[in-house]
């Protein structure tokens, strides 16, 4: 008890107790200004931006609050990382990358909160980006198409330096699908391709007008040539059917209640087509031959 009485009534102890103290008020003050924050701030976004630039002020308050405290010991502090340095850095390598990769991430353009991306492995959209490691809302897995499966997964920052990083929703917020429809050989293919262009066109709304306002911007920041982003309807044939690829663009978080809707319209089409198509089957067909006689 005596050597803690004494430890903290020396320059070293009054010092700490100051770097205590000056952190708690900063907690206090800047949880305050986090709870306040949904009263003014209705905007999702601007909401969590906002709390990671208070606990960013906070975290740099903190570090000059110790700098300062601290001012006259740093010379020896220096030299004490020195020696330790090297040491400290092999055994935090991991740590040091993850740093180095949230800085990387905030200062580039690979992804940002709100972004879907596959990343380490992990498809979902970005819900956190921490010092260490971003969260993702996980989608897919054992869920079919591009949907959450209710997993919050976190994934260390340092994987941007290891593993390719797939932005679905970047710079061009869109991505292709395609949809394969195989009618009968004996079909009017060509009333069907018609068929198959007016469902796209009805079927996806704006977002041909949008995805190419979007591929216009890429064509002037990138290297990239024009694409086509409308509807495209092609077919191949062989000695079973003919196969319609309907190849389209759509919204990236669109993607499943779209198909669903092109899907329900092409059946309700070849229902109402009276017989001029039939989807194709792997089936075998038996034909009666009456012998004359």
């Amino acid at each position: 008890m005596e050597q803690i009485t004494h430890f903290l009534n020396s320059n070293n102890g009054q010092s700490l107790l100051l770097i205590i103290g000056l952190g708690f008020i900063i907690l206090i003050v800047s949880s305050i200004f986090k709870k306040i924050i949904p009263k003014y701030i209705k905007d999702t976004n601007s909401r969590y931006r906002t709390r990671k630039f208070i606990n960013l002020i906070a975290y740099v308050l903190l570090i000059i609050a110790v700098l300062t405290t601290y001012s006259n010991q740093l010379t020896g502090f220096a030299v004490f990382l020195g020696v330790a340095g090297a040491g400290v850095a092999f055994a935090l390598q991991e740590v040091i990358a993850a740093i180095a990769g949230f800085i990387v991430i905030h200062t580039s353009n690979f992804y940002k909160v709100g972004d879907r991306v596959l990343l380490g492995g992990i498809k979902g959209d970005v819900i956190d980006i921490g010092f260490l490691r971003t969260t993702l809302m996980e989608i897919g897995d054992w869920v079919d198409g591009d949907l959450y499966n209710g997993r919050i997964t976190t994934v260390s920052n340092n994987f941007i330096f290891k593993e390719p990083v797939f932005n679905y929703s970047g710079e061009f917020p869109f991505i292709w699908d395609e949809v394969k429809i195989p009618i009968r050989t004996e079909g009017d293919f060509e009333w069907a391709k018609e068929e198959f262009t007016k469902i796209l066109k009805s079927s996806l709304g704006t977002y041909e007008k949008e995805a190419a306002q979007y591929w216009d911007k890429m064509t002037v920041k990138f290297l990239v040539e024009k694409a086509k982003v409308e509807p495209l309807v092609t077919m191949v044939f062989d000695e079973n059917w003919i196969t319609f690829t309907l190849r389209y663009v759509v919204d990236y978080k669109a993607r499943r209640i779209t198909k669903d809707l092109i899907f329900r319209s092409i059946l309700k089409m070849i229902k109402e087509s009276n017989g001029r198509i039939d989807v194709a089957a792997a089936s075998s067909e038996v034909l009666n031959v009456t012998a004359k006689a």
